[in-house]
């Protein structure tokens, strides 16, 4: 299993949007810049964010993104799912219906009529992953970048968004 660096490159960037005046967007050219990242790339990843509810898009020559909503109520999960979409991470193909002990058609019969255990496990951990995604919010990502940043850092990058970038 593995997420494709556009969560990394989404949450990165949805961290900088919180600091800005509420009258104010970003645009994708700084925060590609910032990041040093794909222009190209970062428009897809910020599209699906905004079909997904989490940045509002402003049109124009002085536009760009911002959060759509507090940051306390976007999760990484909201972000990952927004990104990589909802499907399961492991497809069951339900092998075990198609078994050597299957072509007797009462085992097979029994052997449709029960969930599969392996996948049951994984959609179990599965559960367990988002719900531990769920709890961390882009507030608590803040929090955690005052609290392990040094704040020159931190007013540096807040500086290079106020000031449109380069």
């Amino acid at each position: 299993m593995q997420y494709s660096v556009g969560v990394e490159y989404a949450l990165h960037c949805l961290v900088y949007l919180i600091d800005i005046p509420p009258d104010s967007t970003v645009g994708i050219k700084e925060l590609s810049a910032f990041q040093g990242i794909s222009e190209t790339y970062l428009s897809k990843i910020f599209g699906k964010l905004a079909k997904a509810g989490i940045v509002g898009s402003v049109p124009g020559v002085k536009g760009g993104y911002k959060l759509a909503k507090p940051p306390a109520e976007i999760s990484f999960w909201d972000v990952v799912e927004a990104v990589e979409g909802a499907a399961p991470i492991f497809q069951c193909k339900n092998i075990k219906d198609n078994s050597y002990l299957c072509r007797d058609e009462d085992y097979a019969a029994c052997a449709r009529a029960m969930p599969c255990t392996i996948n049951l496990a994984m959609l179990e951990a599965e559960e367990s992953m988002r719900n531990s995604l769920r709890a961390k919010s882009l507030l608590w990502l803040n929090e955690e970048l005052d609290r392990v940043l040094t704040p020159q850092s931190r007013q540096d990058t807040r500086d290079y968004f106020a000031g449109g970038g380069v």
